[in-house]
């Protein structure tokens, strides 16, 4: 398998980076995935301008691949080699802040970032999905700007495992006594009939799918607010589900001790999940107009 590394297709296996890199040695730079259905990269629009944002952020001068004919450029490659064109992946790229001696403050301007990206295959958690998932809570320990994609995770890592130790999907995340996210992916509530979540702030990453999510509720009529629930709203929520990149809509069933809807999956998040699984295996408008010429030539 390749791997794409500082502009150059090379084995995976053999990819490397100098000790001195700071991703390496402060966790300072930025990644982004993708889904990829049958070789297209899902929503590629909305990803690149939050990596572009990142790298604003951080002050990170964007590389060449920060470009939609570029970025789909290095995808195609890598997804044909892998043999992922047809079915499910996901690409990943993360780009640092470069190789330089280790300093706090940033290297000398000129420096270049550090550019990786990869391909791996999916399969998305169906049957986990049809039966609906458990959670645990855990107190969101990270820094005070959780909408810059760092790859800085140690945080988000505690609280996966955290998680995994109790045979949990994952851990939703309590500030404050109020519920942020969890340790990767956004999380939404039915409370009253209507979706709760937490508003775009420094507190939760802006999710790809929990953008796409939200249009797909306002174009069903389901009410949505963009206000923050709390911990004690979680016993008394109709519905729980998780929202991201590679979890699609994942109904919570448990949250601790605390079941939620009864223990099945809720009607809204199979309406959304539905939607949006819609929206995955769509082809673009300008690729569906090709088909059609094409199939009427």
């Amino acid at each position: 398998m390749l791997a794409y590394l500082n502009g150059q297709f090379v084995p995976r296996a053999t990819a490397s980076i100098p000790v001195e890199d700071r991703g390496f040695i402060f966790g300072d730079g930025v990644y982004e995935v993708w889904r990829v259905v049958a070789g297209r990269l899902f929503e590629n629009e909305r990803h690149l301008a939050r990596l572009e944002s990142g790298l604003r952020e951080l002050r990170i001068p964007a590389p060449e691949i920060v470009d939609r004919d570029a970025i789909e450029s290095v995808a195609r490659r890598l997804l044909a080699d892998s043999g992922l064109i047809h079915g499910e992946a996901t690409f990943y790229v993360e780009i640092t802040r470069g190789v330089a001696p280790r300093t706090h403050q940033f290297p000398p301007a000129g420096t270049p970032p550090t550019v990786f990206a990869m391909a791996n295959r999916f399969t998305p958690p169906d049957a986990v999905r049809a039966r609906g998932a458990s959670c645990i809570t855990t107190p969101d320990i990270r820094w005070a700007r959780c909408d810059i994609k760092t790859i800085q995770l140690l945080p988000n890592i505690l609280a996966k495992q955290a998680a995994a130790e109790r045979d949990a999907i994952d851990a939703l995340m309590i500030r404050d006594g109020v519920v942020t996210e969890s340790s990767h992916a956004n999380i939404m509530a039915v409370i009253d009939g209507v979706v709760r979540t937490h508003p775009t702030d420094h507190r939760i990453l802006a999710g790809v799918t929990r953008a796409v999510v939200l249009e797909i509720a306002s174009e069903l009529g389901i009410p949505v607010r963009e206000e923050p629930f709390a911990e004690a709203d979680i016993a008394r929520a109709d519905e729980l589900f998780l929202v991201g990149t590679t979890t699609d809509v994942m109904p919570i069933v448990r949250v601790n001790d605390v079941v939620i809807a009864g223990g099945t999956p809720g009607v809204i998040a199979k309406r959304l999940h539905a939607e949006l699984r819609a929206r995955l295996d769509a082809k673009p408008a300008a690729e569906r107009a090709t088909s059609r010429a094409m199939a009427s030539s």
